[in-house]
């Protein structure tokens, strides 16, 4: 699903959301293709769902926005170090 459908679908939502497809150019992420896998009042919920969802599929691109937002800029970040393992 496209940002715009999303957002007239999900009005004034926190949403938490899976890439389907996406590309990355010149250090922007573009989203071309959502999933909706929840939707919550508040972001501390929001919040919630995205952890849940990471730790147990931490190689799958996941998001939380607020459909307020008319477009979207996703800028990535590259972390270097040493991770952790669980």
């Amino acid at each position: 699903m496209q940002w715009q459908e999303i957002r007239e679908r999900y009005p004034h939502r926190w949403l938490v959301l899976e890439a389907v497809e996406a590309h990355s150019e010149g250090g922007r992420r573009f989203l071309d293709d959502l999933d909706v896998l929840a939707e919550h009042d508040d972001i501390a919920q929001a919040t919630d769902t995205y952890r849940r969802l990471h730790r147990n599929w931490p190689h799958r691109e996941f998001y939380v926005l607020h459909t307020n937002r008319e477009t979207l800029d996703v800028r990535e970040r590259f972390w270097a170090g040493i991770r952790a393992s669980a």
